[in-house]
């Protein structure tokens, strides 16, 4: 799996690293040392974390988000996930290699883990499509 990984880092490793040459030894050691971010947990009447999630560009991180199945939630961040390198998205054990996301809608208890590189810094926002209020948006600030 490393090997496909290195192979399509060495493709796009310029955009990804934000205009560094990416070596072989890099992409390796990139795509090897995820950083491990909180589960977003989504559960009827649980507001989303008011506190920002900060990432780096360049780094390669594991978003999980989790739902417990008591209502049918989505997490949208389209102008966020324009500006990632996706790796994969695991879904029960399904790795998933998509070009990009828009959002991920649970309709039932389960897991996705969104594998990552920011390639933007910025600020974005992720949110639940059509609930009311500021209860259901976060912010991601890349720098």
């Amino acid at each position: 799996m490393t090997g496909s990984i290195t192979r399509r880092l060495g493709l796009i490793g310029i955009a990804v690293l934000g205009g560094l040459v990416a070596l072989p030894a890099m992409a390796e050691n990139l795509l090897t040392k995820a950083t491990d971010l909180p589960a977003l947990e989504l559960s009827a009447g649980k507001a989303f974390p008011k506190e920002p999630m900060e990432l780096e560009a360049g780094k390669y991180y594991r978003w999980p988000i989790r739902s417990d199945g008591t209502t049918e939630a989505a997490v949208a961040a389209p102008n966020f996930f324009r500006f990632i390198w996706i790796n994969e998205v695991v879904i029960n054990e399904i790795e998933v290699r998509p070009l990009g996301l828009d959002s991920i809608e649970f309709d039932d208890e389960g897991e996705a883990v969104i594998s990552f590189v920011p390639i933007r810094p910025g600020e974005f926002e992720y949110f639940m499509p059509n609930a009311p209020g500021d209860a259901y948006r976060g912010k991601i600030i890349v720098k």
